[in-house]
C-alpha cells in the first residue's frame, strides 16, 4: 500500500473510532453529562510570506485569488473550562507579487505561487474564554474558545515566474523528489509532499442553537515552521537560477504562516441531550453538554428549612395524641382508666386486671375449701401508701399484704410485682432510692409473714416518674407515695410498665 493511501485510512480510521466510542463516554462528576462533538470547517485561506502583495488581513493583491480550505475536528470537553480536539484540514493557498529582487543574481521577478492541496493534522488545546473571564450566568448560549496546538502539514508548491527585465518566464514545482524538506516526504496522487511542523492557534466563537447544534466562526492562524511554503526564501531565491530553493538556507524574512476564516457547525453527541432553559438546570431531564454547562450548577441548593417549615413539617409528622386514659388511675387502684371497669372503686381495695373489686376474703376461702390451687392465676392489683419521706408500712396495708401472702401460697402459678412510686418533692435520684427503700420495705413484710417462695417477687421503682395524681395538692401527693402490687400469673415475663429500675 502507498504511503498516501496509510496515512488517509488512519486519519478516517481514527475520526470514526472517536465518533464511534463517544456515545458511551461521560463526564465523570455527581451528574452524567455529554462531553464529546464534533465540528465540520468551512472557509476561506489567506497566505502570509515572501509571495503575497499584502501581509495584511485577508486583503488580496493583483494576481491573487481567493482560496479556501475544509476540516474536521472531534472534541473532547475535559472541564467546563478546558478541552482538546483532534483537527484534520485541506484546503488549498496561493499568491503572487511584482518585483521580486533576488540578491544572488541582481534580477526582479513577477512570480506566483500554488500550492493546490495541502493536508493538515494537529492535536489542539481549548480553552473557554468568556467562562473564565465572566462566569457562568453571562453570555449564556456564547462560548468563546481559545485554541493552541501542534501538528504537521503536508503540501508542494508550483511557481510560474516573469524576468521583469528580460521577459523570461518560466515554471518549476516542489513536487519532485529534490522537493526541500526538513522532516520528511509524502507521496500524494503521483505527487511528492514535503512536510512540515505547523503549530496553529486562533478563536472561535461559537452559539448554541438547541441541544445538539452549535454555529460558530472561526479563525486560526497557522504558523509553519519553514519559509519554503512559497518556495522562496527572501532575497536568497533565484528562480531562473534555481538557487536558494533546493537548499536549507534562512533568508531575511519571518517563516511562512496561513490563516483561515471559516465557518463551524457542531454537533453534539452523546445520549438524552438536553440544553438549560433561562440558565435553570434540571438532571432529571437529561444529559447537559460540558461544553456548555456548569456541574456544580446541577447539584441542588441544599434546603434549609425556615421555623415556620419546621414546624409544619413537625406537626405533619407528629404522631396521633396517646389516650389520656392509658396513664391516668383516678382511683388509685393500680389499674389504667383506659381499662378500669369499676373507676370508682374504694382507696385500698384489691381488684382484678378489669379494675373490678375483689372480695379477697371469698376467693382464699374458696381456695381453702377446694383443697387445691387454681388451674390459672388471677390478675389482681392493689396499692399500699406511706408517710411522706417514709419506708413503714402502715398497719391496714399490712392486713392487705397477709392476705396476699396467704393467696400466693394456695396459688403456686401466681407471682407478685411490687412496684414502688413517690412524690416530687425532692431530687430525682433521692426520690429513686426512696421508692426502692418501700419496695424492700413491702418485700421484707412478705417474707416474713410467710411466702413460701421469695423468688416469685418482683421489684420495680420509679421515684417520681410515674404519677397517678397532681403533686398540687395534699390528697395528690399522697396518692403518688405508694407501692403497686400486682399478682399475675407466673407466664407473664414482665409487667405493664415498659421501663423502670427492676431487680
Amino acid at each position: 500500500m502507498k504511503k498516501k493511501n496509510l496515512y488517509v485510512a488512519l486519519l478516517c480510521s481514527t475520526l470514526l473510532s472517536y465518533n464511534t466510542h463517544a456515545q458511551n463516554r461521560t463526564y465523570d462528576g455527581p451528574n452524567k453529562m455529554n462531553t464529546w462533538s464534533v465540528t465540520g470547517y468551512g472557509g476561506i485561506t489567506k497566505f502570509f510570506g515572501d509571495l503575497t502583495q499584502y501581509n495584511g488581513f485577508f486583503k488580496r493583491g493583483d494576481r491573487e485569488e481567493l482560496t479556501g480550505a475544509w476540516g474536521l475536528s472531534v472534541n473532547k470537553q475535559l472541564t467546563p473550562l478546558f478541552g482538546i480536539q483532534l483537527t484534520g484540514v485541506n484546503g488549498r493557498l496561493q499568491g503572487a507579487k511584482d518585483n521580486h529582487y533576488s540578491s544572488i543574481s541582481g534580477e526582479t521577478y513577477s512570480a506566483t505561487f500554488n500550492s493546490p492541496s495541502f493536508v493538515q493534522l494537529t492535536l489542539d488545546g481549548t480553552l473557554n474564554v468568556n467562562r473564565l473571564l465572566l462566569g457562568y450566568n453571562k453570555l449564556r448560549r456564547w462560548k468563546v474558545d481559545a485554541h493552541l496546538g501542534g501538528g504537521i502539514v503536508y503540501y508542494h508548491t508550483d511557481i510560474d515566474w516573469t524576468n521583469v527585465k528580460t521577459g523570461a518566464v518560466g515554471h518549476f514545482s516542489t513536487n519532485t523528489d529534490a522537493s526541500s524538506k526538513t522532516a520528511g516526504k509524502w507521496e500524494r496522487n503521483g505527487s511528492t509532499y514535503t512536510r512540515e511542523w505547523v503549530v496553529p492557534t486562533g478563536l472561535t466563537v461559537h452559539y448554541e442553537l438547541s441541544s445538539r447544534f452549535d454555529l460558530g466562526l472561526d479563525y486560526t492562524h497557522n504558523f509553519v515552521n519553514t519559509e519554503k511554503l512559497d518556495a522562496t526564501v527572501g532575497g536568497l531565491s533565484d528562480y531562473d537560477l534555481q538557487a536558494g530553493i533546493w537548499t536549507f538556507a534562512k533568508g531575511d524574512s519571518k517563516n511562512d504562516a496561513y490563516g483561515m476564516l471559516s465557518l463551524a457547525v457542531t454537533y453534539k453527541l452523546g445520549k438524552n441531550a438536553v440544553r438549560a432553559k433561562d440558565g435553570k438546570y434540571d438532571a432529571a431531564a437529561g444529559r447537559y453538554h460540558l461544553r456548555w454547562a456548569n456541574p456544580q450548577q446541577l447539584i441542588p441548593v441544599p434546603y434549609n428549612p425556615t421555623m415556620n417549615d419546621a414546624d409544619s413539617i413537625a406537626k405533619a409528622n407528629m404522631p396521633k395524641p396517646v389516650d389520656p386514659r392509658l396513664y391516668t388511675d383516678s382511683d388509685g387502684d393500680g389499674v389504667a382508666d383506659l381499662f378500669d371497669k369499676e373507676a370508682n372503686t374504694p382507696a385500698g381495695s384489691i381488684v382484678s386486671g378489669g379494675g373490678v373489686a375483689l372480695d379477697i376474703d371469698k376467693i382464699i376461702r374458696d381456695a381453702i375449701k377446694n383443697n387445691l390451687p387454681k388451674d390459672e392465676c388471677e390478675a389482681l392489683f392493689s396499692n399500699i401508701e406511706f408517710d411522706t419521706d417514709k419506708a413503714i408500712i402502715r398497719n391496714p396495708s399490712k392486713e392487705t399484704l397477709s392476705k396476699v401472702v396467704e393467696l400466693l401460697n394456695m396459688r403456686t402459678n401466681c407471682r407478685i410485682v411490687l412496684v414502688g412510686h413517690t412524690d416530687a418533692r425532692a431530687s430525682d435520684s433521692y426520690n429513686v432510692s426512696l421508692s426502692r427503700r418501700r419496695v424492700d420495705a413491702a418485700k421484707r413484710f412478705l417474707v416474713r409473714a410467710g411466702l413460701t417462695d421469695p423468688s416469685r417477687i418482683i421489684a420495680e421503682y420509679y421515684g417520681e416518674y410515674r404519677p397517678i395524681a397532681e403533686n398540687t395538692t395534699v390528697e395528690g401527693l399522697q396518692s403518688n407515695r405508694r407501692v403497686e402490687i400486682k399478682i399475675l400469673p407466673n407466664n407473664t415475663i414482665r409487667s405493664t410498665y415498659p421501663a423502670g429500675f427492676r431487680r
